[in-house]
């Protein structure tokens, strides 16, 4: 054990600090010494989404856990800031105080606001003249591109919505999106493989449009039928074995009649 960190039976955020500077110590641990930001980005979207699966699970104790993956993920590259002559993990904890006080008028200033909406309508006017939007499509470009395609997506349409760039309800985006359907049809039977990929894309730009005004999340809304995809399958699988049926070798409609009995038993 080294001599320079004293074991405890409950650690805080300063031991935190403290344990991610030996680990990256001259005689500290030779894998974390090597890492560099971009060695480690994959592990940050990981632990992210693992963040995610806690929540959805309502498992306490795996959140608790998983939020100390995400928060060792923000040191680690404190750390490695602070090494280079960077920015530390003081310098990140004050530049989200500033933030949250700065958008926050109504609660450290003298702005009022009577609901969310009057909330998010400030949050966003503030956003938009620190990060130097001139214009509604700066709005649109600042959205990260290597957000998950649609999250992405929903994410462009509200702000184009807040712009004044909208349907007048659920029935255009309906509408919309049979539309993009018939194109999609029509790429398929006559144009190259190009034009049906970027028709496909329309569509399902089309379909993230209807979930806006259905209120739903695309993102969890595909997550969820994917699920449910899945447990079907299993089920599906389940009946070919117990009736010595080979998947692979039986008739679409063998496996369609399979599928149709698997969607009742739910």
């Amino acid at each position: 054990m080294t001599e320079q960190f004293s074991l405890k039976n409950r650690y805080g955020y300063e031991d935190l600090l403290r344990i991610m500077e030996i680990l990256r110590g001259p005689d500290g641990c030779p894998w974390d010494r090597e890492q560099t930001h971009e060695s480690i980005r994959k592990n940050f979207i990981e632990e992210t989404y693992e963040v995610a699966e806690a929540i959805d699970s309502g498992d306490k104790a795996l959140l608790r856990e998983e939020l100390g993956d995400v928060l060792l993920q923000v040191v680690f590259h404190a750390r490695m800031e602070e090494e280079n002559g960077g920015f530390s993990m003081e310098d990140v904890c004050d530049g989200i105080c500033q933030k949250l006080i700065l958008r926050h008028p109504h609660i450290f200033g003298d702005v009022k606001a009577e609901n969310s909406e009057q909330v998010l309508k400030n949050w966003d006017a503030i956003k938009k003249k620190e990060k130097h939007q001139e214009t509604a499509a700066d709005t649109l470009e600042s959205v990260p591109k290597l957000l998950p395609a649609l999250m992405r997506a929903a994410k462009v349409q509200q702000r184009a919505a807040r712009a004044g760039f909208d349907y007048d309800g659920l029935e255009g985006a309906v509408g919309d999106l049979k539309s993009e359907c018939a194109e999609l049809e029509t790429a398929i039977a006559a144009e190259p493989a190009q034009a049906q990929a970027e028709e496909l894309g329309d569509l399902l730009f089309a379909a993230v449009n209807v979930s806006r005004f259905l209120h739903a999340d695309a993102e969890e809304a595909l997550t969820r039928a994917t699920e449910k995809f899945t447990a079907r399958f299993r089920r599906v699988e389940q009946l070919a074995l117990s009736r010595g049926m080979d998947m692979q070798a039986v008739s679409m409609q063998e496996l369609d009649a399979l599928w149709r009995e698997a969607k009742k038993m739910h």
